[in-house]
């Protein structure tokens, strides 16, 4: 009496029979021919029956087994077999088990597709081949091959590659192929073999059975594609429901109460580690790829990546996910654990304003492994369109983020920009003119190195009306770029109408102390003219500047002179500290220059949203430097220093040079502990 009744017509059903016996579970093991036979180790608790079986056979030996569990483990197309055995497990009242090997099949099956034929059945792939030229490799088996003595010159067209049994031998022999026309060897196969086949044939035609992973398919396919040979691709029969190789090892691990196989342990054939190669493609085009690149696309099982960036591969045969998420990207995989090499498409270079961060981050901690390979970046090819260098290029990025374009622009000779959005040309050039760079170069790449690339050179008013692709580059040049950080601007360059400013001297020493870094995110609280702000907004280029003003005449100046000197980084907000910054977001460094009476409160919301926040206050009452004196004792900071600074300014009267002092102001500076506020 046996356990289980395995029905072995591949690899998988072989390593699953001798698994079982090897665990003790009494397993008979079918299959059709005496090569299959030979193909099984001899061992304790395997019974071997050879031969085919019709239903009424398969039934009698169900019975006469006392109805075991039965694993329908067959070749994909042998779908009359499944047939078979799934009715007689229903009349006998056995358990009945399809494993099936999993695809990786084409994702669509049209009728023609460059270098990949698929036909319905192999009488279908004969009838093709009629009206071609040209030698022809079969890999169909020896069964189908009476199909293709149809074929007008078979004998001299057709090369068959079979298995190396007797019988095998003697069918096919007296089918008419013989010497170098009948290969006889015991696949699975590799690239190399297949493809050094291929080209000692000088096929122009490679007839295949999706075969699976298991049954070399990928190996075929890439052969032929770098043979330059034509894959006639006999379609996949419709797959009976089931489960794969790896859930039917679960399934019989916990219905037999059985270990681990270490077949599966080793990820064997069916199973092999997974692993994620995330490429850039360069411009999109085949031309601007590595050959490391399209290598990784031809060996890997499935291709994801989003919109144009799978153009190139709709003709590899190969299956695609159209998808620009990492969620939806890892969904894909996981509904599909059959694709164990993944490739995913990456515009330009992985280094450069690429998904491949996130990629990587998403994929390993679904434990697949992944490994970066680099491609042209869309800054090195269109500065080689332009014929100059790149090395001292700003690089930045406005498609999908919030970037300070303008900052960059007025400090640097040329910036580099990837730009994104329905308007994206025409919103730069608006605000380069809002923000007085009227006199830049821009040259615009649209659809790089496709058949209708562009490039267009103009200044903001000339192009700002120009219709432009939504995914282009820009290079900007701006010969009038100032390239340090400005500091202790002179107080005649602001707007300042009647509200109160910070004088030049006590503003330069007070942002210094706040020492911001280029991508801080600054309150200035109390704004007034916006002085402060200004000087924080140069020093902090990639980062944001939060003014915030009560009064909304000084709001607006505060605007206009964020645009006479080309800040747009700063965010204007309206309202009494502390309500009005209640909805801002944590600051990391800020400025208080007014506080209205609510120094206190101001300070507490200041440690809520950022306990280590650096903290500047400029007190010019007696009042306000002891209620400042007393809150930085008694809250939660460290390294308070307080610095008394007065000025005095020449002025001349006349011949003489007379000096007039300013106000004292005390400048405290200090850090939150860390410590959480409340």
């Amino acid at each position: 009496m046996k356990q289980a009744v395995v029905f072995a017509g591949t690899i998988e059903g072989r390593l699953l029979s001798e698994w079982l016996a090897s665990e003790g579970v009494d397993t008979l093991v079918s299959v059709a021919t005496e090569y299959g036979r030979q193909l099984l180790e001899p061992q304790t608790g395997l019974e071997v029956r050879q031969g085919r079986l019709s239903t009424e056979e398969m039934q009698e030996l169900f019975e006469k087994e006392g109805r075991p569990l039965v694993l329908d483990v067959t070749h994909p197309y042998a779908s009359v077999a499944s047939e078979n055995i799934h009715a007689a497990c229903e009349k006998t009242g056995c358990r009945y088990l399809r494993l099936i090997r999993p695809s990786v099949s084409v994702q669509e099956r049209e009728a023609d597709r460059g270098d990949l034929v698929v036909m319905d059945s192999v009488e279908e792939a004969v009838d093709w081949l009629s009206g071609t030229t040209g030698r022809i490799l079969t890999t169909t088996g020896s069964k189908e091959l009476s199909k293709f003595t149809k074929l007008p010159g078979y004998q001299e067209r057709v090369y068959a590659r079979v298995l190396s049994t007797p019988e095998v031998v003697r069918q096919c022999t007296e089918l008419g192929f013989t010497g170098q026309h009948l290969i006889c060897m015991q696949g699975p196969f590799s690239r190399e073999l297949n493809l050094a086949m291929l080209r000692q044939i000088g096929a122009s035609y490679l007839v295949t059975k999706e075969s699976g992973r298991a049954g070399g398919f990928p190996e075929k396919l890439l052969a032929a594609q770098e043979a330059g040979a034509k894959l006639v691709l006999i379609g996949r029969p419709p797959e009976q429901e089931g489960l794969s190789i790896e859930e039917g090892v679960r399934f019989l691990m916990k219905y037999f109460s059985l270990g681990e196989p270490e077949f599966l342990q080793a990820g064997e054939k069916s199973l092999p580690a997974r692993r994620a190669s995330l490429v850039g493609i360069g411009m999109g085009t085949p031309e601007t790829m590595t050959k490391e690149a399209e290598d990784a696309f031809r060996e890997a099982d499935c291709i994801l990546g989003s919109g144009r960036m799978l153009d190139t591969f709709r003709g590899w045969g190969k299956p695609l996910c159209d998808a620009y998420d990492p969620g939806k990207m890892l969904a894909f995989v996981k509904e599909h654990p059959q694709y164990r090499k993944i490739a995913v498409a990456l515009s330009g270079d992985v280094g450069f304003y690429s998904g491949a961060k996130r990629l990587t981050a998403a994929f390993e901690e679904e434990e697949i492994e992944t490994r970066l390979i680099p491609g042209v970046s869309s800054v090195a090819y269109f500065c080689s369109r332009l014929k100059i260098s790149w090395e001292d290029v700003k690089l930045t990025s406005i498609h999908g983020r919030r970037k300070n374009l303008i900052g960059a622009v007025r400090e640097n000779r040329r910036t580099f920009t990837l730009l994104g959005g329905k308007a994206p040309m025409k919103l730069l050039c608006e605000e380069l003119l809002e923000y007085g760079l009227p006199e830049v170069t821009l040259y615009v790449g649209e659809r790089l190195h496709y058949p209708d690339e562009r490039i267009t050179k103009g200044s903001p008013a000339e192009l700002k009306g120009k219709t432009f692709d939504g995914l282009c580059v820009a290079l900007i040049e701006n010969p009038g770029y100032h390239d340090g950080v400005r500091s202790c601007i002179p107080d005649e360059e602001f707007l300042r109408g009647s509200a109160p400013m910070t004088k030049s001297e006590v503003r330069s020493l007070s942002v210094a102390k706040l020492g911001l870094s280029r991508d801080s995110v600054a309150w200035d609280v109390g704004a007034g003219t916006g002085s402060v702000t200004i000087e924080m907004a140069l020093a902090a280029s990639e980062g944001q500047v939060f003014a915030v003003e009560k009064k909304p005449e000084a709001a607006a100046l505060i605007r206009e002179n964020c645009r006479r000197f080309g800040t747009p980084n700063v965010q204007v907000t309206e309202g009494t500290a502390p309500e009005a910054l209640k909805d801002l977001p944590a600051p990391t460094h800020v400025f208080i220059g007014g506080s209205s009476g609510n120094l206190r409160e101001i300070l507490e919301l200041l440690l809520e949203k950022n306990p280590k926040v650096r903290l500047v206050i400029n007190a010019i009452t007696l009042e306000t430097v002891g209620e400042a004196n007393a809150c930085l004792k008694e809250l939660p900071f460290t390294d308070v220093e307080i610095t008394q600074i007065q000025a005095a300014k020449s002025k001349k009267v006349g011949s003489y040079q007379m000096m007039l002092g300013q106000n004292p102001v005390y400048i405290f500076a200090c850090t939150g502990k860390g410590e959480a506020y409340r």
